[in-house]
C-alpha cells in the first residue's frame, strides 16, 4: 500500500476523525450493513483500526500499519500483517471480503482486486466501500488532498471505474447503496441510505463470484 508511514504516525489522528464525523461514520456503516452477508466468514482488507470490522461483526483483518493494527486488535480483531496486493490467506478461505475507503491507498488496486477474489469461495461475494470520486465530497478529497497527511499519495476512483475493475477480475451481480447527501461539517445526524450510486458521497458496492459450474 501506498504511504503506510503517515498511518503509523498518525494513528491517533485516525481515530479522532471518526469522533469528530460519529454521524457520517454511523451512515457508512448502515450502508455496508445493507450489503454485507448476515452469515458466514468475512475478511476486512485494510481494517485499519476496527473502525468498520467491529460493528459489522467481522473478526479477521489485514493492516499494513503495525499502529493500526493495535487499536483492531484492542476491538477483538483478528490481524495479520500484509497489503493487499499480497494476502496472507488461502484460496477461497472466506465466504466475503470487505474492502472501505482502502482502495484509493493500494499500489495496484487490480491486482489487490484479483487477491480479494481468490480468497473469496465461489459464491461468495465482495463489499466495497468508498468515496465517488465525482461526488461532492469526493471532489472535495481531491480538490485539497495534498493538505491531508492519510490522501496525499491516494488515488480516487469513480463508482463506474471500480465497477469496470471488479468485473475485470471477475464478479458479477452487483448491487449498490449511497449514502452522505451533505458535508461532512453539516452532517449532524446519521443520514438515510439509498440504492444506486448517483447522489450519494459514500457508495457500497457488492459484486457476487459465480458458482463454479
Amino acid at each position: 500500500m501506498t504511504q503506510v508511514e503517515p498511518f503509523n504516525k498518525y494513528a491517533i489522528r485516525y481515530e479522532e476523525w471518526f469522533s469528530k464525523h460519529s454521524f457520517v461514520h454511523k451512515s457508512e456503516l448502515e450502508a455496508l450493513r445493507k450489503l454485507i452477508p448476515k452469515t458466514g466468514r468475512g475478511l476486512e482488507v485494510g481494517v485499519g483500526t476496527g473502525r468498520f470490522a467491529k460493528p459489522l461483526g467481522l473478526i479477521f483483518g489485514i493492516e499494513p500499519s503495525r499502529s493500526m493494527s493495535i487499536y483492531a486488535q484492542r476491538r477483538g480483531i483478528k490481524i495479520a500483517l500484509g497489503t493487499g496486493e499480497n494476502l496472507p490467506v488461502k484460496t477461497g478461505c472466506f465466504d466475503f471480503v470487505l474492502i472501505v475507503t482502502t482502495i484509493c491507498f493500494f499500489d495496484d488496486t487490480l491486482k489487490a482486486l484479483r487477491e480479494a477474489e481468490r480468497t473469496i469461495r465461489p459464491g461468495g461475494s465482495i463489499v466495497v466501500g468508498m468515496v465517488n470520486k465525482t461526488s461532492p465530497l469526493g471532489r472535495f478529497y481531491l480538490r485539497n488532498k495534498n493538505e491531508n497527511v492519510f490522501y496525499a499519495e491516494a488515488e480516487f476512483y469513480s463508482v463506474k471505474e471500480v465497477l469496470d475493475m471488479l468485473t475485470q477480475v471477475g464478479f458479477r451481480q452487483f448491487s449498490f447503496t449511497q449514502t452522505i447527501f451533505k458535508s461532512l461539517d453539516d452532517n449532524n445526524n446519521v443520514e438515510p441510505v439509498l440504492e444506486g450510486f448517483n447522489k450519494g458521497s459514500f457508495v457500497g458496492i457488492k459484486g457476487v463470484k459465480p458458482p463454479q459450474p
